[in-house]
């Protein structure tokens, strides 16, 4: 390299560095704008599932029964549509309340694991916005609890996709 280069890369690069900096403390030196007042969102009204009804028990069970699968690996992938309805895929579904629902399946599912997310149950266009959780159902072994909630946190109907992964 020639020593005029070096001079010049020099140069520049103590002049890159000086901006920055300037441009930094100026930028520091301006107040600072006051964030928009956003409203947040709503507290949940609640996290907790509904209790088990003796029809939830009793259908539960008889799954159990009629269980004949000898797999160690299960993958089950169930769709619903916002009404509680099954759209298609394996076991029951049981809508209790806005946004929450009960898969059943005809095994344990207790030490499995749960996806779930927003979805159609065609393929058209894209889901509505909003929240999903999903839970191992209370006193439930073969069953899945799912909660949909729109964007602002309150329960309600949405259709979803659920896979169960058992292992």
């Amino acid at each position: 390299m020639s020593t005029p280069f070096r001079r010049k890369a020099a140069a520049v690069a103590f002049a890159v560095l000086g901006l920055t900096l300037a441009g930094g403390g100026v930028a520091i030196a301006q107040p600072s704008a006051k964030a928009p007042d956003v409203a947040q969102p709503a507290a949940r009204a609640t996290n907790s599932q509904p209790p088990v009804t003796a029809e939830s028990a009793r259908s539960a069970r008889a799954a159990l029964k009629a269980d004949a699968t000898t797999l160690a690996t299960t993958n089950a992938g169930t769709v619903v549509n916002a009404n509680g309805t099954k759209a298609r895929g394996t076991g029951t579904v049981i809508k209790y309340g806005p946004g929450q629902y009960e898969i059943q399946y005809s095994y344990t599912v207790t030490a499995a694991v749960f996806v779930a997310t927003i979805g159609r149950p065609d393929s058209c266009c894209v889901p509505p916005a909003g929240e999903i959780s999903v839970a191992p159902r209370l006193s439930t072994p073969n069953a899945v609890f799912v909660q949909t909630r729109n964007s602002a946190g309150t329960p309600v109907d949405l259709p979803f996709h659920l896979v169960v992964h058992r292992y």
